[in-house]
């Protein structure tokens, strides 16, 4: 009797297995860094995004092209994954991690037809990863929150390529005082600067305003257009009659007691603008409603009001004017008061904006953008973002690397060295890693239209010469000392590359076999890896 073949899974169950699997997911990881590669450095060309809702993005951010794009594979999303974590934590090298993650699997590839079995190549990776870390540690250069210039140079090298470079040294001089101006001695919080956008003038008009500003009017037209040397008080109550929560009805029999009723609801509100006006409070910002009996008292009293605002704006309203948040009437006092030079309502185009400027030694700001289009200011955005990360990061660590690709080619030479000292085959894992880092330093050659193999040549005998700050300066298109033309990267970026891509290419190395049901009845089943496309 022949034996019954044994039924392990459904019908619907794919399954991939041992080479092919692995080669599935190298194709899809290849793909994704294809994708971004000619974003890569200053001469890096952009991303036109269209959704189905035709809203159009232009870019070239690494991570906000992966996250626009609909990505189906399931090694396609763990790249996403790397370039969003570089995202959240320096800002920018986004590009960078998916490409030198991406070249890593595809130099894996080459091992592994060599016959040579994927845990040595992550064993050889782990290696070259840590060797990485120190090496790092060695070149990087130690940098002070006194050294401005430098600071500055770092915000124009993250901002370069992001069309922004007819304003980067504006730029980058807001940047640095912002950044300067935030910092505490528990550190420096990102969310304590503000980004506003208005559409309207050039770029260039692009400006740091000591105080916040928001996307908001005063609740009256009666009320003066700007306050100076303002009181302000930030209530998160509301100016209103509360209604019950549950229903309620009032027996009236009588006009006089519909009046009394009415009368009594008037007398409510006006103690209420009157507790205000006793703290000397000219300006109100609520977080939630205002009646319009009370909108007309405040006019009155020529206090300057806005409501429903946001509570992350509330927060940075109370870090700027040196105001608190007040949750009760009776507590509202002149001692709860923040301050400001002005409060004042300006219109742009078609957008109602508040400034509240001039406040002292605040703890919050706002950085407003102007520009053409909306899609130039969200780039700005995007540049000015990517700016502010690293100039956090390298205050945060206080060490900076060379950029222009002088450290990729650094780390390579010396990890070829540190290769020479391994006896097994881990040695053919290092020396691919050190060729995924050239990867980067070739690109950068060949999206400014230089040739990669003359620049990678004429960089390594300069690097093999002692000349360890070599790189490409992309603005005169030669190779030349970075450090002196100020091409300069935090040390976080290049950390965070090594450890995200490596992890990354480990991780989709070690998988020899993929399951995947394309649905069951409940239609709950996980899909059947394939590259998807924005469409």
């Amino acid at each position: 009797m022949a034996e019954k073949p044994v039924v392990l899974m459904p019908e619907d169950v794919q399954r991939i297995l041992g080479k092919d699997a692995q080669r599935n997911n190298i194709l899809a990881a290849k793909m994704v860094a294809e994708m971004v590669k000619t974003t890569l450095g200053p001469k890096g060309m952009d991303k036109m995004l269209v959704s189905p809702t035709n809203d159009i993005i232009i870019t070239n951010d690494g991570v906000t092209i992966l996250e626009e794009m609909q990505i189906e594979h399931p090694a396609a999303k763990m790249m996403v994954e790397i370039a969003k974590t570089q995202e959240t934590e320096v800002g920018d090298g986004t590009t960078t991690a998916v490409m030198v993650a991406g070249k890593l699997l595809e130099n894996a590839e080459k091992l592994l037809d060599k016959k040579i079995h994927p845990t040595v190549i992550t064993k050889g990776y782990r290696l070259a990863a840590e060797k990485c870390q120190e090496i790092l540690s060695d070149i990087a250069l130690r940098i002070t929150p006194e050294d401005e210039d430098i600071l500055k140079q770092i915000a124009m090298t993250a901002m370069t390529g992001k069309g922004a470079e007819d304003a980067k040294e504006t730029f980058a001089e807001i940047i640095v005082q912002a950044v300067k101006q935030v910092q505490t001695e528990k550190g420096i919080d990102l969310d304590d600067i503000k980004i506003e956008k208005s559409k309207g003038n050039g770029i260039k008009d692009t400006e740091l305003i000591a105080g916040i500003v928001l996307d908001k009017e005063k609740v009256s037209q009666d009320m003066p257009k700007i306050v100076e040397n303002a009181k302000i008080a930030l209530i998160d109550f509301s100016l209103e009659i509360k209604n019950p929560e549950i229903d309620t009805k009032i027996s009236i029999s009588s006009p006089e007691q519909l009046k009394n009723f009415l009368d009594q609801e008037e007398r409510t509100i006006k103690e209420m603008i009157e507790k205000v006006k006793d703290s000397g409070a000219n300006v109100i910002f609520c977080q939630k409603g205002i009646d319009d009996f009370a909108q007309y008292l405040l006019a009155k009293a020529g206090i300057y009001a806005c409501r429903r605002v946001a509570r992350s704006d509330m927060e940075k309203l109370a870090k700027s004017t040196g105001g608190k948040i007040v949750s009760n009437l009776n507590e509202l006092s002149s001692l709860e008061l923040g301050s400001a030079e002005m409060v004042e309502e300006v219109k742009h185009g078609d957008d109602t904006m508040t400034y509240v400027r001039g406040c002292q030694n605040p703890k919050a700001l706002t950085i407003l953008i102007h520009g053409g289009t909306e899609h130039v200011i969200d780039e700005i955005e995007r540049a000015i973002k990517d700016g502010l990360g690293d100039v956090i990061a390298s205050l945060k660590s206080g060490l900076i690397v060379p950029g222009g690709g002088a450290i990729e080619i650094e780390l390579a030479r010396r990890l070829r060295e540190f290769g020479h000292s391994l006896s097994g085959r881990e040695q053919l894992a290092v020396e691919e890693f050190a060729n995924a880092l050239e990867y980067i330093p070739a690109t950068l050659a060949e999206n400014a239209g230089m040739d990669p193999i003359d620049v990678l040549t004429e960089l390594k005998s300069r690097h093999d010469a002692g000349e360890k700050n070599a790189g490409l300066n992309l603005f005169k298109n030669k190779i030349e000392n970075v450090l002196e033309a100020r091409i300069l990267e935090p040390l976080k970026i290049k950390t965070q590359v090594i450890n995200s891509a490596t992890e990354v290419a480990i991780m989709i190395l070690r998988i020899d076999d993929v399951i995947a049901s394309s649905g069951d009845k409940d239609g709950k089943g996980m899909r059947m890896p394939s590259m998807g496309g924005y469409e």
